[in-house]
């Protein structure tokens, strides 16, 4: 593959990793450099035997006007395997501006030689503008351990072959019959713990959306804004949100990405504007809580009523719905007429 057409590929499933680029997603343009960045790339050693551990830095030194999109832990490195890594390691300079490194350990087993390939990375330019920069691709010769050995490698004769009983069967079937009582003991062991935990959390067992509206209240008075403890207010926030929408359609979505959220809900009869709404203030969330970005003014109090709001709306679809079947069930019952907000 050519090296232009592999940088661009590689840049644009770094910017776009959720698989799906919309009209809505900010570009961005790579160049070859930028006015107060700078980007290192180092390794502790350029030649190694199979198996040693390389530790590979990207150093990143900026001005205090411009954010940093730290590089993803999940970075093509090639040929190489990622065995540890320390993200977004970051140190102010007397000077004013921010130095951040991302160091990665990584090996592999196969000799020759290799190159680290260009790692991008992305800021966001004082003008909202979004700029990648190419950090430097590395060479490295990776050797076997047998190279340098020469005539000093002794070659020791065969060990006589092994002979097994002939009649091993038997050592199979109790093997079989161990591994059965085992993973019997797990799942009852795990049974019982599960209806433990079970029987010790209560349930509350109020309607999805009183839960919620108490717990937004909580979250209020906890004055996170005004201390700017904005990623914290945010995790609260959404968790509240996304628990709410779990426990009305009965979906398990708290260990959900926000693209799987969104997927998910995507095929939900949502009412009114829920869906895009949603899909606004879990993504503007995201940039606060995993991209460090300081929310303008006013912008938390804003998401917290757009919260209240769009769980006050679908409380009052499903309790219309709700009225409806009752309506229907009912001895010579017949369809409500369609009721809208404006007339309640």
């Amino acid at each position: 593959m050519k090296p232009k057409l592999y940088i661009l590929l590689l840049t644009l499933f770094l910017v776009y990793p959720a698989g799906r680029v919309t009209a809505q997603e900010p570009t961005v343009d790579t160049v070859g450099s930028l006015t107060g960045i700078q980007v290192e790339t180092s390794v502790d050693k350029a030649e190694i035997y199979i198996g040693d551990l390389i530790t590979y830095t990207v150093a990143i030194t900026y001005d205090s006007t411009i954010e940093l999109i730290p590089p993803p832990l999940g970075a093509n490195l090639g040929a190489f395997d990622v065995k540890d890594y320390q993200p977004d390691i970051e140190t102010r300079l007397p000077d004013g501006r921010i130095k951040s490194e991302t160091v990665f350990k990584v090996s592999t087993f196969t000799t020759g030689d290799y190159v680290i390939p260009p790692v991008p990375v992305i800021f966001i330019m004082p003008d909202s503008t979004r700029k990648a920069v190419l950090a430097e691709p590395v060479p490295i010769k990776v050797l076997s351990m047998l190279e340098n050995a020469g005539d000093s490698v002794d070659i020791h004769p065969l060990k006589a072959q092994y002979e097994f009983p002939r009649d091993y069967s038997r050592y199979y079937i109790w093997g079989a019959l161990a591994l059965v009582v085992v993973i019997g003991a797990v799942i009852l062991i795990w049974s019982m713990i599960r209806r433990k935990k079970l029987k010790e959390e209560p349930v509350d067992m109020r309607p999805p959306w009183e839960i919620a509206f108490e717990k937004l209240a909580v979250l209020k008075e906890k004055n996170l804004i005004s201390q700017e403890r904005y990623r914290e207010y945010y995790f609260e926030l959404t968790e509240i949100y996304r628990g709410f929408l779990g426990r009305v359609y009965e979906i398990d979505v708290l260990e959900m990405t926000t693209e799987e959220f969104m997927e998910r809900f995507e095929k939900i009869e949502l009412p009114g504007n829920i869906y895009r709404d949603s899909m606004s203030m879990l993504r503007y969330a995201d940039l606060v809580k995993f991209a460090k970005q300081v929310p303008e003014s006013g912008r938390p109090e804003v998401d917290l009523q757009a919260a209240h709001d769009m769980i006050e709306t679908v409380r009052f679809d499903r309790e219309r719905k709700a009225q409806i079947d009752v309506h229907i069930d009912q001895p010579g019952g017949k369809p409500m007429p369609e009721t809208t907000e404006a007339s309640r």
